[in-house]
C-alpha cells in the first residue's frame, strides 16, 4: 500500500517512523527532485563531526580550482600528524610517506581518515578554510581553529547547509567539473561507508549512493550523522539527504546495529525506491 503513495509522502512517513524508533534528537533536510520531503529543524546548528570532512574537501578543491593548490602537490606524512580513530594512516608502524593532495583527500572522504584532517590543515590552515567556506556562501559551516593555524577541530554545520553544499556540488555550481567529479567519485566509492543508508541495498543500488557519515559522542550522548546524494539508474542526481541525530544512547556502538544507523538503513531502502 505504501508503495502507491506519492514518493514525497512515502519519504516523510518513513523518516517519522525511523526516527521515532531510533530515539534521540534529530534534524534533517531531504529533497527529491528539488521538492522538500523532510524539513525537520533544518537550520539547527550542531556539531558536524566527520560530516565536515566534505566541507573541508570542498574548501581545498576550491583552492585547486583557483590554482592555489595542485592535486599532484606532495606533503610529507610525519609521526606528529598521525591521529587514531577512523582511517588507515594510523595503522602504519612507521611514517614518512610523501602523499599527493589527491591521495590525502581520497583517504579523507572514503575512509574518513582523521590523520588526513591534520594534513589538510597543513595544506590550508583552518582560518583560510573558513574564509573559503564563507566565499562558497556557507554561513554556519565552519571548522574550529586552534592556536596552531595548521590544527583545527571539525566544528559545526546545519542540515540545510550540508544539503545545499551537496545540491550545488551535483548541479556543478560549487566546483569545477574535474574537482566535482573527483569529490563525488570518492563519496560513491565502494571503498567507502556502508553501515548506514547503503547497508541493506544491493550492489548496483549502493553504487548509486554518494555518502558521508559522522559519528561521535559528547555530554548529551551519541551522535550519528549521514548525508549524501542518491542517483537514478541513468545517473541523474535525484535525492539529497542530510540526516543529523544526537542525544542518542548506545554511545559505544559505532556499527550498523546502532539504532540511529539502523534508521539510516531503513531510510536508504525507501529513498532508493523513490529514485
Amino acid at each position: 500500500m505504501s508503495a502507491k503513495l506519492p514518493p514525497v509522502t512515502r519519504l516523510r512517513r518513513a523518516y517519522a517512523r525511523a526516527t521515532r524508533r531510533a530515539g534521540g534528537d534529530w534534524a534533517a533536510l531531504v529533497t527529491l527532485d528539488g521538492r522538500v520531503a523532510v524539513d525537520d529543524r533544518a537550520d539547527r546548528k550542531l556539531k558536524a563531526y566527520s560530516i565536515q570532512k566534505m566541507a573541508i574537501a570542498a574548501a581545498l578543491l576550491a583552492k585547486v580550482d583557483r590554482g592555489g593548490l595542485g592535486l599532484g602537490q606532495k606533503i610529507r606524512l610525519g609521526p606528529a600528524d598521525v591521529l587514531g580513530g577512523s582511517g588507515l594512516y594510523h595503522l602504519q608502524p612507521v611514517h614518512g610517506d610523501d602523499l599527493t593532495v589527491a591521495g590525502v583527500l581520497t583517504a579523507l572522504l572514503t575512509l574518513s581518515d582523521n590523520t588526513a584532517v591534520r594534513l589538510c590543515g597543513r595544506l590550508v590552515p583552518g582560518p583560510e578554510i573558513n574564509d573559503v567556506l564563507s566565499g562558497l556562501g556557507l554561513t554556519h559551516t565552519r571548522v574550529e581553529p586552534t592556536a596552531d593555524p595548521a590544527r583545527f577541530f571539525l566544528g559545526d554545520t546545519t542540515p540545510r547547509e550540508t544539503h545545499d553544499l551537496l545540491a550545488r556540488l551535483t548541479a556543478g555550481t560549487l566546483l569545477a567539473r574535474e574537482t566535482t567529479a573527483f569529490l563525488l567519485g570518492a563519496l560513491r566509492s565502494a571503498a567507502g561507508y556502508h553501515d548506514g543508508v547503503r547497508h541493506e541495498l544491493p550492489g548496483p543500488g549502493r553504487a548509486r549512493v554518494a555518502t558521508k557519515h559522522g559519528a561521535d559522542r559528547d555530554e548529551r550522548g551519541a551522535a550519528r550523522h549521514e548525508a549524501g546524494v542518491i542517483f537514478t539508474a541513468d545517473d541523474r542526481p535525484a535525492l539529497i539527504y542530510a540526516l543529523f541525530a544526537d542525544a542518542l544512547g548506545t554511545a559505544a556502538d559505532y556499527g550498523p546495529t546502532h539504532p540511529a544507523v539502523a534508521a539510516h538503513a531503513d531510510l536508504g531502502r525507501v529513498m532508493l525506491e523513490c529514485c
